[in-house]
């Protein structure tokens, strides 16, 4: 089936044709080649060939541009659905393995061209764009050990340059990496355009007392409950640059000039219960940074922090500011029962602290204490907010210590002080969470996957849907989310600082510890437990992430492993697998290269290591990411739920409250949450004959109805009342890992693969 040709409209075009085979004589087809020699490239989507002779019916998947002859040096070549190792591979078709892998790897010379299927590597020095002076320098991320990073896809021959936004959409990816026709993500760069580069002075103008914030929490609603009239010169502005399609979304449909955003749902049933403590915890279980929070085994809280650098930054809090709320117990004893928990921000963000607070932003590395009730829900106990000593780092850290108050101006700082941690959390959560350990990471693994990896081989196969559209968006983000001056240095605390201080926590990152059980154990959060279901024991129950998270993560090993066993009998297999072992060796030495010498890195030499890689890579594509970024507007789509700036520091007491909150991070977070129409999710393919092997398409199909089960169970225990972080104050279930969904804002859903 043919798709795109001759027309730009998107029409379908299938054809056949008939034609003898002697099937004794020349063999079953394995392969075919095809020459475009028309004028302009089409998108083949699949071939197949009926009654071939003792075979009946071999398909071809395809799904790839096919250019005309002149843009390439070889003809294009498509293998069935057929899977082999390296070494089972038909003799006749080994050759064409062999080319195809050295086609896609390139010769790491010349400017890519859109035509071109080249996967290569490159460190991050397209960030900045000194030539607009020295405030729009960054530093090259990757290559060095000051700042190490993950390799991402190479564009230009040397030194990357910076595009204007219009030709940031044509940046080059390999062709069969673009966003599809119906990808929602498509309008993702309209849509900050227009929000981000168009909408910011008016913003700006609206809010003339404070530009870019709101005076009241009225302020806020309004952008929901009705909209904020735009003058009619920038409606103009917007309608010549923005697809018919965002238009629909940005202004009301009666054709009034207002700017109007989705009802968030932390405020659909209650206004106000997010200012609650309990929904204020509640979070950290199932909001949209579930990741963080970890058992407190000591106190007071301990730094990690060289003294000789920063000196004493030992927590400040004591035992007067928390006793009184243990529910009887010391400190001692709760610790030893493993009922103290904390969110500590801390000890990452103090080494850059000073420098962040040197720009507009003015905020604070925080810890906060939080006590698990006997109901099952979490307490906080104190906020801590540091900044560094004013005479110098190794003078340690000023901290000022907040506690829980019902009234008076107390309450208002305690308030404040949850707004600090909000701050701090929603920052780490964009760079850290999102940015660094879903989309940054995995794409050395799409790289060298392409590289080394031929169609035909069964881990190919196994984790192709897990790459669809990232080299895309990540490029797209290099280009106008990420980079000096992007939408997230203007939305979020650390600012110019942003992706250097994701670098810093790069340094930190280790591979078999994104295994969600592995994940829990180091944070404190389980414990091993054979009595429990999949061998571990949550220390929080109600702990909604985690729970779903579990069941999905065993869900997708489970697979990995009835997939694996039919193509590898034993350890022995994986050791002489060729192209597997230069598949982790480049990943290891070039994709992750500033982190090849770590001894964690997985050998590949068992079939266990096999299964847990794979699962890993699974993981973080589809429901890690899933959990992390699809909540982002059902949560921070109202600014003071998860404000991301704060400009000011902590009031002393006594001084005007005030709330100040910025705007252009609720067009950001909306358009991040929202799904493609044409998503694959988690148990799904987008091709029905992707292999041709009975026992893999068995495996896939129980998973499918595994996933299907999950996601029953999850809705079972969503309407427990009993599990109230399952839905809080605010009444919003947890259905970040509901494994399926519709198009648009639904706040559920896994996609395959990291694809907003």
């Amino acid at each position: 089936m043919i798709k795109n040709f001759i027309f730009y409209a998107i029409v379908f075009l299938p054809g056949s044709n008939t034609f003898d085979w002697d099937n004794e004589e020349i063999g079953t087809p394995g392969a075919f080649l095809i020459r475009n020699n028309h004028h302009s490239e089409f998108y083949l989507k699949s071939l197949t060939l009926e009654d071939v002779p003792s075979h009946g019916v071999i398909h071809f998947p395809c799904n790839s541009w096919v250019y005309p002859a002149s843009k390439y040096q070889n003809d294009r070549v498509f293998f069935s659905n057929k899977t082999y190792l390296p070494a089972e591979t038909p003799i006749s078709l080994l050759k064409y393995r062999e080319e195809e892998l050295e086609n896609l790897r390139g010769d790491g010379k010349g400017q890519l061209q859109e035509w071109d299927r080249v996967y290569d590597y490159e460190v991050y020095n397209d960030l900045g764009n000194p030539d607009k002076g020295p405030q729009h320098a960054r530093p090259v991320l990757g290559g060095s050990t000051e700042y190490p990073y993950p390799r991402r896809g190479r564009t230009d021959p040397k030194y990357e340059s910076r595009l204007n936004l219009a030709l940031s959409l044509n940046i080059y990816v390999p062709r069969d990496e673009r966003f599809g026709h119906l990808k929602l993500a498509d309008f993702l760069s309209y849509a900050l355009k227009s929000i981000v580069q168009v909408l910011k002075p008016e913003f700006e103008s609206i809010f003339d007392k404070t530009p870019n914030e709101f005076d009241s929490f009225e302020d806020v609603l309004k952008l929901y409950e009705g909209g904020l009239e735009v003058p009619e010169g920038v409606v103009k502005v917007i309608r010549d640059n923005v697809p018919l399609e965002m238009l629909k979304e940005i202004f009301r449909t009666d054709g009034e000039r207002f700017l109007k955003f989705p009802l968030p749902q932390v405020i659909a049933v209650d206004k106000f219960a997010w200012r609650t403590d309990e929904e204020f915890a509640r979070e950290m279980l199932a909001g949209i940074n579930p990741v963080m929070i970890r058992s407190l085994e000591e106190f007071p809280p301990a730094s990690k922090l060289d003294p000789k650098v920063y000196g004493d930054q030992t927590s400040t809090i004591t035992k007067e500011h928390i006793e009184s709320n243990l529910e009887g117990h010391t400190i001692n004893e709760v610790i030893i029962e493993r009922k103290l928990f904390i969110l500590d921000h801390h000890d990452a963000l103090m080494p850059y602290l000073r420098r962040i607070n040197s720009t507009s932003t003015k905020t604070y590395a925080s810890r906060t204490l939080l006590f698990l009730q006997k109901n099952g829900t979490l307490k906080p106990l104190a906020i801590e907010l540091s900044l560094p000593h004013p005479e110098g780092d190794q003078h340690g850290a000023i901290s000022k210590v907040f506690v829980p108050e019902e009234k008076g101006v107390e309450n208002s700082l305690w308030q404040l002080a949850k707004g600090y941690v909000g701050v701090v959390d929603s920052g780490y959560h964009q760079l850290i969470s999102h940015w660094l350990h879903t989309h940054a990471v995995i794409e050395p693994f799409i790289i060298a996957t392409n590289r080394q990896l031929s169609v035909l081989h069964p881990i190919y196969k196994l984790l192709h849907p897990h790459y669809r559209d990232t080299m895309n968006i990540n490029a797209l983000g290099r280009q106008i989310l990420i980079n000096a001056g992007g939408a997230l240095e203007v939305t979020v605390f650390t600012s110019k600082y942003s992706m250097e201080f994701s670098s810093m926590l790069y340094k930190d990152w280790v591979f078999p510890e994104q295994a969600l059980p592995q994940d829990l154990l180091k944070r404190g959060v389980a414990v091993k437990d054979s009595s429990c279901p999949h061998g571990l024991k949550l220390l929080i129950e109600d702990y909604p992430f985690a729970v779903d998270g579990l069941e999905i993560w065993f869900a997708i090993k489970t697979w990995v492993q009835d997939y694996c066993s039919v193509y590898y009998k034993d350890d022995e297999s994986i050791k002489k697998d060729a192209e597997l072992q230069s598949w982790w060796k480049e990943l290891r030495e070039k994709g992750h290269g500033d982190k090849k010498e770590e001894i964690w890195w997985p050998k590949m030499q068992t079939r266990e290591e096999l299964i847990e890689t794979c699962t890993i890579i699974i993981w973080i594509a589809s429901a890690l990411h899933a959990a992390i970024n699809f909540g982002q507007y059902p949560y921070g789509g109202y600014p003071p739920n998860r404000p991301a700036i704060s400009s000011k520091l902590v009031p002393e007491k006594g001084t005007p409250e005030y709330d100040e909150l910025a705007v252009l991070g609720i067009s950001l977070v909306e358009i991040l949450s929202r799904h493609s129409s044409d998503e694959v999710y988690l148990g799904q393919r987008d091709t029905e004959n992707w292999t041709s092997d009975a026992e893999a398409l068995e495996a896939f199909a129980k998973f499918g109805k595994k996933i299907e089960d999950i996601e029953e169970g999850m809705k079972r225990m969503n309407n427990d009342e009993k599990l109230r972080n399952r839905y809080g104050p605010v009444k919003m279930p947890y259905t970040l890992l509901y494994p399926s969904s519709e198009g648009g804002l639904t706040g559920r859903g896994i996609p395959n693969s990291v694809s907003i």
